[in-house]
C-alpha cells in the first residue's frame, strides 16, 4: 500500500518504533538508524531473565521493529552525518524522539532538516508539553496523568497498566499526525513538522474518566475491573470448575436477560437494582447475591447460556490462552533481526477493502 514510501526512524525504545513498523506494515520501506556508539536501540537489552544473554535482539525489542532496515550510525561523526543526510533527503517521513538539547547534535534541528529536504513529514515524540528537556518514563507518566491513582484494586494497592499504554497512545497519535500530514503534502507538496506529548497523548486516554471529574466532581478511584458508571460491569465470578469469566452488562434488558439466565428473576423487581444508576449504588451487594448462581456450573456452559441470551461476558484468559486465538495467530509477525527468529503482535487492527 506504501511500497513507494520511504520511513527514517532515529527513534528508539517504544512510541517511536511503533510508529515506524506501522508503516513498514503497511510496506514502506524503514530504515531505522541506531545509536552505533550505545550499541543500538537501549532496548535491545531489555531482557527478560529467561531471554538469551548473547543475543543481540531482546523480545522486547522485536515487539515494534519488525520489517525494518538496521543501520548503526553514529551521528556526532562526520562522516556517518553525510550518509544519514544522503538518506533524508530522499526520505518522505522522519521520525524522532530526542532531548530538545540533542537536536543540534544529532542534527536533528527542524531549521537543518526543512532545508535539507522541504518535502520531508517529520514526526517528532516529545515527553512534556511545557518542559521539553525534561525525560519522560512511561510509569512516572501514568503516575502524573492520573492512571496510577485510578488502577489497582485500592489506596494501597495501586498498578500501572502492564504495558506501556502511555507510549502506545502517543504512537497512535502521532500515526494520525503523519497520514494527515502525508495527505497535505500530496495538496501542497510541502512537508510538516508534527509533534505528539507523551504527556497530552496521555490526558487523551482518560476519555470518560476525564469527563466525571469535569462534569460531575467524581475522581476515579481504584476499583480493579469494575466500571465506575455501569453495573455489573467488569464484576469477575468463579464457576464451578474453578474457572473465572467476566460480565458487562450495560443495559435493563441485558440486566434482565442475565438474571432469568442465572434464574435469579426476582432480581429484577428489586428496587435497588431497578434502574443502572440504583445497580452502579449497590453492586457489592448484588455482586453477592449473583456470585452463589456462577458456582452451580463450568465456565463454558455459562457463556453459552449467556450467548443465547445476549448477556456481554467472557473468558478471563491469560496471556498465553489469548495469543493462542484465531486472531491472535493470524496477526503474529515473525522476521529475522540479526539472523535470530522474532515475533510479535500486529500494530495495525484494520482492514481496507476497496469497493
Amino acid at each position: 500500500m506504501l511500497k513507494d514510501l520511504l520511513v527514517v526512524e532515529t527513534a528508539a525504545v517504544l512510541a517511536g518504533p511503533a510508529v515506524g513498523m506501522f508503516f513498514a506494515e503497511l510496506g514502506a520501506r524503514v530504515v531505522k538508524i541506531e545509536n552505533k556508539r550505545a550499541g543500538g536501540d537501549i532496548t535491545r537489552k531489555w531482557k527478560l531473565p529467561g531471554e538469551h544473554a548473547k543475543s543481540s535482539v531482546s523480545a522486547y525489542f522485536s515487539s515494534v521493529n519488525w520489517g525494518k532496515e538496521h543501520r548503526f550510525l553514529d551521528l556526532s561523526a562526520p562522516e556517518d552525518r553525510a550518509a544519514f543526510d544522503a538518506l533524508l533527503a530522499q526520505a518522505d517521513v522522519l521520525v524522532t524522539n530526542h532531548l530538545a538539547d540533542d537536536a543540534a547534535k544529532l542534527g536533528l534541528e527542524r531549521e537543518r532538516l526543512r532545508a535539507l529536504n522541504p518535502r520531508l513529514v517529520h514526526g517528532h515524540i516529545r515527553g512534556y508539553a511545557g518542559d521539553p528537556a525534561r525525560p519522560a518514563f512511561d510509569v512516572v507518566l501514568q503516575a502524573e496523568t492520573g492512571y496510577l491513582s485510578m488502577t489497582g484494586t485500592g489506596a494501597d494497592h495501586l498498578a500501572k497498566l502492564p504495558v506501556a499504554m502511555i507510549d502506545v497512545l502517543a504512537a497512535h497519535q502521532l500515526k494520525e499526525g503523519l497520514l494527515l500530514a502525508l495527505l497535505q503534502r500530496e495538496r501542497t507538496g510541502r512537508g510538516a513538522y508534527v509533534e505528539v506529548a507523551l504527556e497530552e497523548a496521555a490526558l487523551t486516554g482518560l476519555i470518560n474518566q476525564a469527563s466525571n471529574w469535569l462534569m460531575a466532581h467524581h475522581a476515579a478511584r481504584p476499583i480493579g475491573t469494575l466500571h465506575p458508571n455501569i453495573a455489573p460491569y467488569g464484576e469477575v465470578f468463579t464457576c464451578a470448575d474453578g474457572q473465572r469469566l467476566v460480565l458487562a452488562v450495560g443495559t435493563n434488558d441485558q440486566f434482565k436477560q442475565l438474571c432469568r439466565t442465572l434464574d435469579l428473576g426476582h432480581l429484577t423487581h428489586d428496587h435497588h437494582f431497578s434502574d443502572n444508576v440504583k445497580r452502579v449504588a449497590n453492586r457489592n451487594v448484588l455482586a453477592q447475591l449473583l456470585a452463589p448462581a456462577f458456582a452451580t456450573r463450568s465456565r463454558d456452559a455459562w457463556l453459552e447460556a449467556f450467548t443465547t441470551a445476549q448477556v456481554p461476558a467472557g473468558a478471563v484468559h491469560p496471556i498465553d490462552r489469548a495469543l493462542g486465538s484465531p486472531a491472535a495467530r493470524a496477526m503474529t509477525l515473525e522476521a529475522l533481526i540479526d539472523g535470530v527468529r522474532t515475533l510479535r503482535i500486529s500494530g495495525n487492527a484494520f482492514r481496507i477493502t476497496p469497493y
